[in-house]
């Protein structure tokens, strides 16, 4: 007996990634529309530029807002910004299965510890320190609930 099934065909890497982000990009039919997700999407990329640097200002929530720009603004940096060698995974993984890996996560948790404990360090004023140690926590909090996806490697 000889089998009908016809082995299916290997993907690229970059053909995979457009299968999976092709539902992610819905440019607007407007051209002044798409201009200001345009803008809108590079201004929150500089934000979360700036808060790879700053202390307590947030680098994610600013990166994947200038996606979601992006997809509705241009579909050249859409595509950019998801080829990124650092952002492009994260963004991906939150984009398709609302989760980050749990690297992601460890750094997060790294990250928001050095900024929120050298604010500390500096703020002269105890409700200051209470206050950051309040939003800090808070912070952690919906940290730790955003899931994590294991991914097994190959």
């Amino acid at each position: 007996m000889q089998s009908s099934e016809q082995p299916e065909p290997q993907l690229s890497e970059q053909q995979a990634l457009n299968q999976q982000t092709a539902g992610l990009l819905c440019l607007h039919d407007s051209p002044f529309v798409r201009a200001m997700y345009l803008g809108a999407g590079f201004l929150a990329l500089f934000l979360g530029a700036l808060g790879a640097v700053l202390p307590v200002l947030p680098t994610t929530p600013f990166v994947l807002l200038a996606a979601a720009c992006f997809a509705r603004g241009s579909e050249h940096f859409h595509h950019k910004l998801l080829t990124h060698r650092i952002a492009g995974p994260i963004i991906r993984e939150w984009c398709i299965y609302h989760s980050i890996p749990r690297r992601a996560k460890r750094w997060a948790y790294f990250l928001m510890a050095l900024s929120f404990g050298s604010s500390i360090l500096i703020v002269p004023e105890l409700w200051q320190k209470i206050m950051l140690a309040g939003i800090g926590g808070i912070l952690a909090f919906y940290v730790r609930r955003i899931p994590v996806r294991e991914i097994l490697d190959k």
